[in-house]
């Protein structure tokens, strides 16, 4: 679990102006790091990282491309600021969170209700930091551009 990942390991820039597909640019996440990460993943998978993910460029490629590749959420003890708010924009679930008891292959469950992951390979549940209500709609609607689309406006009604 590393610390510090920034958006180019994410996606290369040899590709971030080249590919506009975020489903074509899904193919290449990691790439530099693991040639095969993306064909690895499966719909509904989680990324697991450490502290400060997403640091680096502020495009939105990176976020774009991990929501395309079909992962259900990236859980790391914090994130680049800029990283988070283009990961809301684009409708991926970011989740702070401790880390250190989840490893590579744990079975994971994610229960927003209750703010936890389930890391159901070891009967653990881990708290994450809540989201807040707009950015829970936002995500729920799949990101800003549909939420804006379907209410006409940004905010919700308290």
């Amino acid at each position: 679990m590393q610390n510090n990942i920034n958006t180019d390991y994410v996606i290369s820039g040899r590709y971030k102006f080249r590919i506009q597909d975020p489903r074509e640019l899904a193919k290449h996440i990691f790439e530099d790091i693991d040639a095969d990460f993306a064909r690895k993943i499966k719909k509904g998978d989680f990324l697991v990282s450490g502290e400060n993910f997403g640091c680096g460029s502020s495009r939105e490629q990176a976020p774009l491309a991990l929501k395309a590749s079909g992962l259900r959420a990236v859980l790391a003890k914090s994130f680049a600021r800029i990283f988070y708010r283009n990961a809301l924009n684009v409708g991926l679930y970011l989740l702070e969170c401790n880390t250190n008891y989840i490893d590579d292959g744990d079975e994971l469950a994610l229960d927003l209700e209750r703010n936890t992951i389930k890391v159901l390979s070891k009967g653990l549940n881990i708290p994450f930091k809540p989201i807040p209500p707009l950015g829970k709609k936002i995500l729920s609607e799949g990101g800003v551009i549909e939420y804006y689309k379907k209410y006409r406006r940004l905010g919700i009604e308290v």
